[in-house]
């Protein structure tokens, strides 16, 4: 039998246990955190933006910004565009358009003066700034202004003449008489179709002595007014043939204009 060298059992001797090599382990560091995703800027971050914007391009003369639309009637959604009216000194109307990150911004800049005259005779600008925020104000003018719209609105639209009355009616009747003569060319007869529903929208409006209201609110503003009016109006929209929504739209436009007369005939 052969003797164990004293050479191998030294060496097994020195080799560490397993706890040994256990015990010299690094603990294994927790993964980092990831970083926190990228913050969307909100409706209140994106309105900030655009008036510094508007500060920074119409500083010295400007003197007051209002917001409007969905933004000041608290009615956001994903998708709702930043409406806002930039006042400023002496007489401008521009116009523009920019993106502050997924909104859609629309700046309108006007005169303040020039709204302030408007406000007497304007068949929108008392409906749409009588909710108006205020989002910079120089020496009180666009509080003033809010003030203004207020009363004028209380006071209702001006009346519609007999004249514009006819021409209301006429401009109606028009484009649908028009829509009938292509009904064999559908597409050209809905877009007349449609030029016919919206003007007959403003016409209700007008005649019926209403301030305008968001395109949103039009059917169901026309519906606590006028049920009969608005159900012609809902199958006029909903009718899935020209032929159907021709007629849908003649039932509604005799409805709509029944107490205004024909313009004169010369024969």
């Amino acid at each position: 039998m052969q003797s164990e060298q004293p050479g191998n059992s030294k060496t097994a001797s020195s080799l560490p246990t397993r706890e040994e090599l256990n015990a010299e382990l690094l603990a294994v560091p927790e993964p980092p955190k990831p970083p926190p995703p990228p913050r969307h800027p909100t409706f209140d971050d994106a309105v900030n933006l655009a008036l510094r914007h508007v500060k920074a391009v119409r500083g010295g003369d400007l003197v007051g910004v209002l917001l409007v639309g969905s933004g000041a009637r608290r009615t956001v959604t994903p998708h709702s565009d930043i409406d806002m009216i930039a006042l400023v000194k002496g007489r401008t109307d521009s116009h523009e358009m920019l993106r502050v990150g997924d909104r859609l911004t629309d700046i309108r800049y006007r005169g303040h003066k020039e709204v302030e005259e408007e406000l007497s005779h304007s068949l929108l600008l008392p409906s749409l700034l009588r909710k108006a925020r205020i989002l910079f104000d120089y020496n009180g003018i666009c509080a003033q202004l809010l003030q203004k719209a207020h009363q004028q609105f209380r006071q209702g639209p001006p009346p519609a003449t007999i004249n514009e009355r006819i021409r209301l009616k006429a401009i109606c009747f028009h484009w649908l008489g028009k829509a009938e003569d292509l009904l064999d060319k559908p597409a050209a007869a809905q877009y007349l179709l449609n030029l016919f529903y919206n003007d007959c929208v403003q016409a209700f409006f007008r005649l019926r002595g209403y301030w305008m209201v968001a395109p949103s609110d039009v059917h169901r503003f026309m519906l606590s007014r006028e049920p009969a009016l608005a159900e012609l109006a809902g199958r006029f929209l909903t009718a899935t043939h020209l032929v159907d929504q021709l007629n849908f739209g003649k039932q509604f436009a005799d409805l709509l204009f029944k107490e205004v007369p024909h313009p004169a005939r010369i024969d």
